[in-house]
Parts: C-alpha cells; structure tokens; sequence
C-alpha cells in the first residue's frame, strides 16, 4: 500500500502570538508539526504495518520544514518530500492544494491522509481542493479507517455524531483527533530518521506554471479578538428575567424587532 500523508508546519500551540504592523512576527517563534497531522502519520504507520507498504511525508515550505519531516519520520514514515515554495510570492489554500496536487499526479498511491485542519489558519481546504484536483474520492474529519482489499470502510465525525462510509481506492482522507494516539517519536526512531531520504523538489520538477498557482486570496491584516466584557446576571423570578433579557436585546442590542 502506497500512502502518502500531507504535513504542514505551523506555530507551537503553546507560542504567544506577536502581531507588528498587521502581520504576525514569527521571528521567535517556535515551530511543530501540524497536531491534526500527527494523528494522520500515525494513522498511516498502523495501516503500513498492517498491509505493508510505503510512506511518505510531503508538505510545502522552505529548508526550514525539514525538522517538522524528520519528527514524521521519526514516528515511522520511510521517506519525505519538501516541494520548495521560493517561487511562490503569496499562497493560499488553493495554491497549496494546486502544488501538492501536481506532484501527486506522477506518484502512485492507494491513500493520501492529512489533518483535518491546520492549528494557524483552520481552513480545512487543502485536503478536499486536493481530492478535487486529484479527481478522487475523499471523507473528511475520519476517526477510524479500515481497508480490505481496494475498499476502505470509514467512520467520521459529523456534528457530535458518526457516519460510516464505503469507498473505493484511491481515497484522500482527513484525520480528527479521536482517530488514534499518536506516538512520540523515540530515541532509535530519531536516530533512523536522521538517515531516511528527504527529496527536495523545485517547482519546475513538478507540472505546474506560475500563473496556474497565484493565490486567489491574499490577508490584508491580522488582529487579536476583542476582549470579552464581563457578563451581566439578571435577577428576579423567571418571569421578571425573562422580561428584562427580552428588553434587552430589543432596546440595547436591537436584535429583536419592537
């Protein structure tokens, strides 16, 4: 079985957020693997170990993203592709998903499985805009996958409920926390990784021109949420809280009509 599973790398959850001049200052900061991505290599390591196989870690950034591809590894992936971003001047998720997308089109695989949503922008675009491209099925926010044969029975999370899908391979997929309990990276396994491949892929390797993959959407500033006034409780028997919440919102917050 070939799988091969999208990787992101993004702030370090626990990372105090510095905003300069409407963009966010990284210089500091620390960087993790995607947390939703974690649960989709370790999914892919169960299903390697079980039906054999290869796997491989594929994301796009700079030489920076290396140390993300090697915890990947380290967890159990066989290989790694960095596809080089210098030449893109601004992406979006669709960007993302077009260059991802061209590479995969010259791979063989049977399973491509990333996070359900990245923890900085959580868009949750690059997944499915992939399956699009790919012209392939695809089942979001997944918490169990079993395969037998070329068909994949899949449970996923539905608003606090489950759905349980039938699909045939090839299927992208998209990994929610319940999925599994993805393992820290241990002593020998960093040690391996240090000596697993990691291919390094320009834009012009893969097919895809400039124009094809200019965002299509662009952040003009980012701002921290407002702060959260202190509520106000209303006293009184049902009925009197009832009729002062009912002013309330008519008069001061204008959501109900007179």
């Amino acid at each position: 079985m070939d799988i091969f599973v999208l990787m992101k790398r993004v702030f370090d959850t626990e990372e105090k957020i510095i905003i300069n001049n409407k963009e966010i200052d990284d210089s500091d900061a620390e960087f993790v693997l995607n947390p939703y991505d974690e649960y989709a290599v370790e999914e892919a390591v169960l299903l390697r170990d079980q039906h054999g196989g290869k796997i491989t870690i594929v994301t796009v950034g700079d030489e920076d993203a290396e140390k993300e591809l090697r915890t990947a590894l380290a967890m159990g992936a066989d290989n790694g592709v960095l596809i080089d971003n210098e030449d893109i001047a601004y992406s979006d998720s669709l960007t993302t998903a077009k260059v991802l997308s061209s590479y995969l089109k010259t791979q063989d695989y049977d399973l491509i499985i990333g996070g359900n949503v990245s923890t900085d922008n959580g868009s949750g675009q690059v997944g499915p805009s992939i399956a699009e491209l790919l012209d392939i099925p695809q089942v979001t926010t997944i918490t169990n996958i079993e395969i037998q044969g070329d068909t994949a029975t899949i449970e996923r999370d539905v608003e606090g409920d489950e759905e349980t899908i039938e699909v045939s391979l090839p299927v992208l997929v998209t990994a929610q926390q319940g999925l599994n309990d993805p393992r820290y990276p241990s002593l020998p396994g960093i040690m391996k990784a240090k000596k697993k491949p990691i291919e390094n892929v320009d834009l012009d390797d893969i097919d895809v021109e400039a124009e094809e993959i200019e965002a299509k959407s662009r952040v003009t500033a980012v701002f921290p949420p407002a702060k959260k006034e202190a509520g106000e409780m209303i006293e009184g028997e049902p009925e009197e809280q009832v009729k002062t919440l009912l002013s309330y919102l008519t008069t001061k917050e204008k959501i109900l009509n007179q």
